[in-house]
Protein backbone atom coordinates (compact mmCIF):
# COMPACT_ATOMS: atom_id res chain seq x y z
CA UNK A 1 0.00 0.00 0.00
CA UNK A 2 2.58 2.20 1.07
CA UNK A 3 4.70 1.29 -2.56
CA UNK A 4 0.99 2.34 -4.41
CA UNK A 5 0.93 5.73 -2.38
CA UNK A 6 4.64 6.77 -3.34
CA UNK A 7 3.48 5.85 -7.16
CA UNK A 8 0.39 7.86 -7.37
CA UNK A 9 1.65 10.83 -5.47
CA UNK A 10 4.69 10.76 -8.66
CA UNK A 11 2.33 10.40 -11.11
CA UNK A 12 0.32 13.39 -10.10
CA UNK A 13 3.51 15.52 -9.57
CA UNK A 14 4.25 14.01 -13.17
CA UNK A 15 1.00 14.83 -14.38
CA UNK A 16 1.55 18.57 -12.80
CA UNK A 17 4.53 19.14 -14.41
CA UNK A 18 3.48 18.03 -18.10
CA UNK A 19 0.34 20.18 -18.05
CA UNK A 20 2.26 23.12 -16.86
CA UNK A 21 0.42 24.02 -13.53
CA UNK A 22 1.75 27.12 -12.25
CA UNK A 23 2.09 29.33 -9.57
CA UNK A 24 2.18 32.45 -8.89
CA UNK A 25 5.05 33.18 -11.16
CA UNK A 26 3.73 30.79 -13.74
CA UNK A 27 6.38 28.31 -13.78
CA UNK A 28 6.64 24.66 -15.11
CA UNK A 29 8.90 21.61 -14.49
CA UNK A 30 10.36 22.54 -18.32
CA UNK A 31 12.04 25.96 -16.64
CA UNK A 32 14.65 23.22 -14.44
CA UNK A 33 16.30 22.20 -17.33
CA UNK A 34 17.81 25.20 -17.54
CA UNK A 35 20.99 25.77 -15.34
CA UNK A 36 20.10 28.25 -12.39
CA UNK A 37 22.65 31.18 -12.65
CA UNK A 38 24.67 29.58 -9.00
CA UNK A 39 25.15 26.51 -11.44
CA UNK A 40 26.59 28.36 -14.09
CA UNK A 41 30.26 26.46 -13.28
CA UNK A 42 28.98 23.22 -13.29
CA UNK A 43 27.24 23.26 -16.47
CA UNK A 44 28.48 20.75 -18.12
CA UNK A 45 27.93 18.60 -14.93
CA UNK A 46 24.33 19.73 -14.93
CA UNK A 47 23.49 18.55 -18.43
CA UNK A 48 24.16 14.64 -17.64
CA UNK A 49 22.89 14.96 -13.92
CA UNK A 50 21.47 17.88 -12.60
CA UNK A 51 21.08 16.56 -8.92
CA UNK A 52 25.01 15.22 -8.73
CA UNK A 53 26.25 18.87 -10.14
CA UNK A 54 23.70 20.53 -7.56
CA UNK A 55 25.69 18.28 -5.00
CA UNK A 56 29.29 18.93 -6.25
CA UNK A 57 28.23 22.57 -6.17
CA UNK A 58 27.40 22.16 -2.41
CA UNK A 59 30.34 21.10 -1.42
CA UNK A 60 32.54 23.05 -2.89
CA UNK A 61 30.44 26.60 -1.62
CA UNK A 62 31.67 25.27 1.74
CA UNK A 63 29.82 28.17 3.80
CA UNK A 64 26.36 29.94 4.08
CA UNK A 65 24.48 31.34 5.45
CA UNK A 66 21.03 30.79 8.06
CA UNK A 67 18.39 33.11 8.34
CA UNK A 68 15.94 32.41 10.90
CA UNK A 69 12.82 35.19 10.22
CA UNK A 70 9.26 34.99 11.39
CA UNK A 71 6.68 36.13 13.98
CA UNK A 72 8.57 34.96 16.79
CA UNK A 73 11.43 37.93 15.67
CA UNK A 74 8.93 40.56 16.82
CA UNK A 75 8.70 39.46 20.53
CA UNK A 76 12.47 39.20 20.46
CA UNK A 77 12.61 36.09 22.18
CA UNK A 78 13.93 33.57 19.93
CA UNK A 79 12.22 31.25 17.59
CA UNK A 80 10.37 29.05 20.24
CA UNK A 81 9.03 31.96 22.25
CA UNK A 82 5.19 30.48 21.60
CA UNK A 83 6.15 27.14 23.56
CA UNK A 84 8.85 28.06 25.72
CA UNK A 85 6.84 31.36 27.08
CA UNK A 86 5.81 30.97 30.82
CA UNK A 87 2.90 30.56 30.09
CA UNK A 88 2.86 29.53 26.41
CA UNK A 89 0.88 32.14 24.45
CA UNK A 90 -2.53 31.01 23.45
CA UNK A 91 -3.00 29.85 19.92
CA UNK A 92 -5.37 32.56 19.25
CA UNK A 93 -2.88 35.37 20.59
CA UNK A 94 0.01 34.56 19.22
CA UNK A 95 -1.91 35.10 16.02
CA UNK A 96 -2.53 38.23 16.40
CA UNK A 97 0.96 39.31 15.97
CA UNK A 98 0.10 39.22 11.85
CA UNK A 99 -1.62 42.26 12.60
CA UNK A 100 1.95 43.85 13.43
CA UNK A 101 4.15 42.26 10.67
CA UNK A 102 5.80 44.56 8.43
CA UNK A 103 8.98 43.36 7.66
CA UNK A 104 9.60 47.17 6.02
CA UNK A 105 13.08 46.31 6.14
CA UNK A 106 13.66 42.62 4.62
CA UNK A 107 15.51 43.99 1.59
CA UNK A 108 16.64 40.87 -0.63
CA UNK A 109 18.93 43.11 -2.54
CA UNK A 110 20.74 43.77 0.88
CA UNK A 111 20.77 40.20 1.72
CA UNK A 112 22.21 38.69 -1.32
CA UNK A 113 24.94 41.38 -1.43
CA UNK A 114 25.92 40.99 2.06
CA UNK A 115 26.19 37.14 1.30
CA UNK A 116 28.65 37.27 -1.73
CA UNK A 117 30.76 40.50 0.45
CA UNK A 118 31.02 38.02 3.34
CA UNK A 119 31.86 34.78 1.47
CA UNK A 120 29.01 32.78 1.59
CA UNK A 121 27.34 31.15 -1.32
CA UNK A 122 23.88 30.19 -0.05
CA UNK A 123 21.10 31.39 2.02
CA UNK A 124 18.73 28.87 4.00
CA UNK A 125 16.07 30.79 5.09
CA UNK A 126 12.71 29.69 6.99
CA UNK A 127 10.13 29.73 4.66
CA UNK A 128 8.02 28.30 7.46
CA UNK A 129 9.08 27.42 11.15
CA UNK A 130 7.11 25.66 14.12
CA UNK A 131 4.94 28.68 14.64
CA UNK A 132 3.37 27.61 11.38
CA UNK A 133 3.05 31.31 10.22
CA UNK A 134 4.15 31.11 6.51
CA UNK A 135 6.92 33.51 4.99
CA UNK A 136 5.58 33.13 1.04
CA UNK A 137 2.24 33.24 -1.46
CA UNK A 138 0.36 30.07 -0.10
CA UNK A 139 -2.95 29.26 -0.85
CA UNK A 140 -3.10 26.83 1.59
CA UNK A 141 -3.65 28.89 4.74
CA UNK A 142 -4.58 32.83 5.54
CA UNK A 143 -1.66 32.60 7.78
CA UNK A 144 1.01 34.07 5.61
CA UNK A 145 3.11 37.33 5.04
CA UNK A 146 0.98 38.44 1.92
CA UNK A 147 -2.24 38.75 4.81
CA UNK A 148 -0.36 40.84 7.30
CA UNK A 149 0.59 44.51 7.00
CA UNK A 150 3.85 43.72 5.28
CA UNK A 151 1.52 42.18 2.20
CA UNK A 152 4.73 40.68 0.48
CA UNK A 153 5.88 37.52 -0.54
CA UNK A 154 9.57 37.63 0.78
CA UNK A 155 10.58 34.17 -0.47
CA UNK A 156 9.81 35.22 -3.51
CA UNK A 157 11.43 38.29 -3.27
CA UNK A 158 14.77 36.42 -1.99
CA UNK A 159 14.54 33.69 -4.60
CA UNK A 160 14.22 36.34 -7.80
CA UNK A 161 16.99 38.05 -6.18
CA UNK A 162 19.43 34.80 -5.49
CA UNK A 163 18.67 33.91 -9.01
CA UNK A 164 19.51 36.65 -10.54
CA UNK A 165 23.12 37.18 -8.37
CA UNK A 166 23.82 33.34 -8.76
CA UNK A 167 23.19 32.58 -4.61
CA UNK A 168 22.23 29.43 -4.19
CA UNK A 169 18.68 29.28 -2.03
CA UNK A 170 17.56 26.32 0.26
CA UNK A 171 14.50 26.80 1.50
CA UNK A 172 14.00 25.38 5.35
CA UNK A 173 10.36 24.00 6.17
CA UNK A 174 9.08 22.73 9.69
CA UNK A 175 7.78 19.58 8.49
CA UNK A 176 7.69 17.49 11.81
CA UNK A 177 6.32 20.36 13.99
CA UNK A 178 3.61 22.77 13.48
CA UNK A 179 2.00 24.68 16.42
CA UNK A 180 -0.48 26.39 14.50
CA UNK A 181 -2.36 23.26 11.91
CA UNK A 182 -5.04 21.87 13.94
CA UNK A 183 -4.05 18.53 13.24
CA UNK A 184 -0.36 17.58 13.72
CA UNK A 185 -0.25 15.65 16.30
CA UNK A 186 -0.45 16.15 20.33
CA UNK A 187 2.19 16.64 22.82
CA UNK A 188 1.11 13.60 24.87
CA UNK A 189 1.27 11.65 21.52
CA UNK A 190 5.12 10.98 21.87
CA UNK A 191 6.87 14.16 21.53
CA UNK A 192 6.89 17.15 24.68
CA UNK A 193 7.13 19.88 21.80
CA UNK A 194 4.86 18.67 19.64
CA UNK A 195 2.49 21.26 20.94
CA UNK A 196 2.70 24.19 24.36
CA UNK A 197 1.94 23.36 27.23
CA UNK A 198 -1.41 24.70 27.49
CA UNK A 199 -3.33 24.80 30.91
CA UNK A 200 -6.35 25.08 29.16
CA UNK A 201 -7.56 23.61 26.06
CA UNK A 202 -7.28 25.06 22.88
CA UNK A 203 -9.99 25.54 20.60
CA UNK A 204 -8.10 25.26 17.50
CA UNK A 205 -6.56 22.01 17.96
CA UNK A 206 -8.74 19.16 16.66
CA UNK A 207 -6.37 15.90 16.72
CA UNK A 208 -8.55 13.32 18.07
CA UNK A 209 -6.90 10.11 16.52
CA UNK A 210 -3.64 9.19 14.42
CA UNK A 211 -6.26 8.80 11.23
CA UNK A 212 -6.25 12.80 11.77
CA UNK A 213 -2.23 13.53 11.18
CA UNK A 214 -3.31 13.20 7.21
CA UNK A 215 -5.01 16.24 7.50
CA UNK A 216 -1.26 17.63 8.00
CA UNK A 217 0.32 15.32 5.84
CA UNK A 218 -2.09 17.20 2.78
CA UNK A 219 -1.36 20.29 3.80
CA UNK A 220 2.55 20.02 4.53
CA UNK A 221 2.91 18.17 0.94
CA UNK A 222 0.39 21.05 -0.63
CA UNK A 223 3.06 23.80 0.78
CA UNK A 224 6.18 21.99 -0.27
CA UNK A 225 4.64 21.41 -3.69
CA UNK A 226 4.03 25.61 -3.85
CA UNK A 227 7.84 26.15 -3.14
CA UNK A 228 8.95 24.00 -5.80
CA UNK A 229 6.78 25.14 -8.37
CA UNK A 230 7.12 28.94 -7.40
CA UNK A 231 10.16 28.98 -6.81
CA UNK A 232 12.31 26.56 -9.38
CA UNK A 233 15.34 28.11 -9.10
CA UNK A 234 15.89 26.68 -5.35
CA UNK A 235 19.12 24.87 -4.77
CA UNK A 236 17.12 22.33 -1.71
CA UNK A 237 14.67 21.63 0.63
CA UNK A 238 15.80 21.51 4.28
CA UNK A 239 13.39 19.76 6.85
CA UNK A 240 12.99 20.40 10.71
CA UNK A 241 13.01 19.26 13.32
CA UNK A 242 14.30 16.20 13.45
CA UNK A 243 12.76 14.62 16.79
CA UNK A 244 9.34 15.44 15.54
CA UNK A 245 9.90 12.56 13.33
CA UNK A 246 11.93 10.17 15.55
CA UNK A 247 9.07 10.31 17.47
CA UNK A 248 5.93 9.51 15.48
CA UNK A 249 8.04 8.32 12.51
CA UNK A 250 4.54 6.21 11.75
CA UNK A 251 2.73 9.00 11.20
CA UNK A 252 5.16 10.33 8.51
CA UNK A 253 5.07 8.98 4.83
CA UNK A 254 8.55 10.26 4.18
CA UNK A 255 9.22 8.39 1.39
CA UNK A 256 5.91 9.66 -0.43
CA UNK A 257 7.39 13.20 0.74
CA UNK A 258 10.60 12.54 -0.58
CA UNK A 259 9.45 10.90 -3.53
CA UNK A 260 7.01 14.08 -4.09
CA UNK A 261 9.87 16.89 -4.22
CA UNK A 262 12.07 14.57 -6.16
CA UNK A 263 9.56 13.84 -9.19
CA UNK A 264 8.33 18.10 -9.24
CA UNK A 265 11.87 18.75 -9.34
CA UNK A 266 14.75 16.53 -9.41
CA UNK A 267 17.82 18.80 -9.22
CA UNK A 268 16.76 20.10 -5.43
CA UNK A 269 18.87 18.46 -2.29
CA UNK A 270 17.09 17.14 0.40
CA UNK A 271 18.32 17.61 3.53
CA UNK A 272 16.42 16.49 7.10
CA UNK A 273 18.90 17.03 10.25
CA UNK A 274 21.02 13.30 10.57
CA UNK A 275 18.32 11.90 8.32
CA UNK A 276 15.13 10.17 8.39
CA UNK A 277 15.19 7.42 6.09
CA UNK A 278 19.05 7.68 4.85
CA UNK A 279 17.10 9.20 1.11
CA UNK A 280 18.78 12.92 1.99
CA UNK A 281 21.71 14.36 0.15
CA UNK A 282 23.59 15.55 3.04
CA UNK A 283 23.40 15.49 7.00
CA UNK A 284 22.86 18.72 8.49
CA UNK A 285 23.98 18.09 12.36
CA UNK A 286 23.52 21.31 14.73
CA UNK A 287 26.13 23.48 16.28
CA UNK A 288 29.00 20.83 15.31
CA UNK A 289 28.36 18.36 18.11
CA UNK A 290 27.51 15.07 17.31
CA UNK A 291 25.83 13.85 14.28
CA UNK A 292 24.25 10.83 16.46
CA UNK A 293 21.61 12.95 18.38
CA UNK A 294 18.57 11.14 18.75
CA UNK A 295 20.22 7.56 18.51
CA UNK A 296 18.06 6.69 21.37
CA UNK A 297 15.64 5.82 18.07
CA UNK A 298 15.92 2.64 16.06
CA UNK A 299 14.75 4.67 13.16
CA UNK A 300 17.43 7.61 14.11
CA UNK A 301 20.42 4.83 14.23
CA UNK A 302 18.83 3.35 11.09
CA UNK A 303 19.05 7.16 8.99
CA UNK A 304 22.77 7.65 10.71
CA UNK A 305 24.22 4.30 9.47
CA UNK A 306 22.76 5.02 5.57
CA UNK A 307 23.89 8.97 5.81
CA UNK A 308 26.99 9.00 7.75
CA UNK A 309 29.57 9.08 4.56
CA UNK A 310 27.76 11.85 2.95
CA UNK A 311 28.27 15.32 2.79
CA UNK A 312 28.05 17.49 5.79
CA UNK A 313 26.94 20.58 7.08
CA UNK A 314 27.53 21.79 10.24
CA UNK A 315 24.42 24.43 11.72
CA UNK A 316 24.98 26.91 14.17
CA UNK A 317 24.13 30.63 15.14
CA UNK A 318 25.98 33.73 16.09
CA UNK A 319 23.52 34.03 19.17
CA UNK A 320 25.28 32.51 22.31
CA UNK A 321 23.70 29.09 23.88
CA UNK A 322 21.22 30.36 26.72
CA UNK A 323 21.11 27.78 29.74
CA UNK A 324 17.86 26.04 29.91
CA UNK A 325 16.68 27.26 26.63
CA UNK A 326 15.69 24.24 23.96
CA UNK A 327 18.79 23.19 22.18
CA UNK A 328 20.81 25.83 24.41
CA UNK A 329 20.31 28.63 21.84
CA UNK A 330 18.38 31.03 19.58
CA UNK A 331 17.86 31.53 16.57
CA UNK A 332 15.47 33.94 16.49
CA UNK A 333 16.55 37.24 17.45
CA UNK A 334 16.52 37.43 21.03
CA UNK A 335 17.25 41.39 22.27
CA UNK A 336 18.18 39.97 25.56
CA UNK A 337 21.51 38.67 24.38
CA UNK A 338 22.37 42.01 22.23
CA UNK A 339 26.02 42.73 22.39
CA UNK A 340 27.11 39.20 23.11
CA UNK A 341 26.91 37.66 19.68
CA UNK A 342 29.83 36.18 18.09
CA UNK A 343 33.08 37.67 17.21
CA UNK A 344 35.28 37.07 14.33
CA UNK A 345 37.88 35.04 16.41
CA UNK A 346 34.92 32.31 17.01
CA UNK A 347 33.20 32.50 13.84
CA UNK A 348 36.71 31.42 12.56
CA UNK A 349 37.13 29.15 14.72
CA UNK A 350 33.80 27.57 13.91
CA UNK A 351 34.67 28.05 10.22
CA UNK A 352 37.66 25.82 10.61
CA UNK A 353 36.37 23.30 12.93
CA UNK A 354 33.69 22.61 10.41
CA UNK A 355 36.25 22.19 7.72
CA UNK A 356 38.29 20.35 9.62
CA UNK A 357 35.22 17.72 9.83
CA UNK A 358 34.52 17.94 5.85
CA UNK A 359 31.62 20.00 6.49
CA UNK A 360 29.73 23.42 5.38
CA UNK A 361 29.42 26.27 7.69
CA UNK A 362 26.00 27.24 7.47
CA UNK A 363 25.89 30.14 10.17
CA UNK A 364 22.56 32.13 11.78
CA UNK A 365 21.31 35.48 12.05
CA UNK A 366 18.06 36.36 13.20
CA UNK A 367 16.64 39.61 11.76
CA UNK A 368 15.02 42.28 14.20
CA UNK A 369 11.64 42.53 14.20
CA UNK A 370 11.94 45.04 10.92
CA UNK A 371 13.51 42.14 9.09
CA UNK A 372 17.01 43.99 9.32
CA UNK A 373 20.61 42.59 10.46
CA UNK A 374 21.69 42.81 13.90
CA UNK A 375 24.44 45.50 12.98
CA UNK A 376 27.15 43.61 14.99
CA UNK A 377 26.69 40.70 12.98
CA UNK A 378 26.90 42.47 9.68
CA UNK A 379 30.51 43.80 11.06
CA UNK A 380 31.35 40.66 12.05
CA UNK A 381 30.42 38.23 8.82
CA UNK A 382 31.96 41.19 6.57
CA UNK A 383 35.37 41.20 8.59
CA UNK A 384 35.70 36.90 8.70
CA UNK A 385 34.61 36.98 5.08
CA UNK A 386 37.61 39.25 4.12
CA UNK A 387 39.79 36.92 6.19
CA UNK A 388 39.30 34.09 4.87
CA UNK A 389 39.74 35.41 1.65
CA UNK A 390 43.01 36.49 2.63
CA UNK A 391 43.83 33.28 3.51
CA UNK A 392 42.73 31.42 0.70
CA UNK A 393 40.15 29.42 2.33
CA UNK A 394 36.97 30.68 0.13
Amino acid sequence: MKNASILLTSLVALVIVALGTCGKSGVSEVHTKSVPKYLHEYADRYEADPRAANLEWFQDAKYGLFIHYGLYSLLEQGEWVQLRHDPPIPVAEYAKLAERFKADRFDADFITDFVKQAGMKYITITSKHHEGFSLFDTQQSDFKSLNTPCGRDLIGELAEACDRKGVGLFLYYSYAADWKHPYFYPREGGWSSARPAYDEPQPEYRFEKDEDFQYYIDFAHAQIRELLINYPTIAGIWLDPIMGYYSRPDLFPIEETYAMIRSLNPRVLISFKQGANGEEDFMAPERGGSVRVGQQFDVAQRAYELNKDKPKEICDTLQPHLPGYHGGATWGYNKAIDGKHLNVEQVLEKYDAAREAGANLLLNIGPKPDGSFPEHDVTTLIEVGKTLKKQGKL
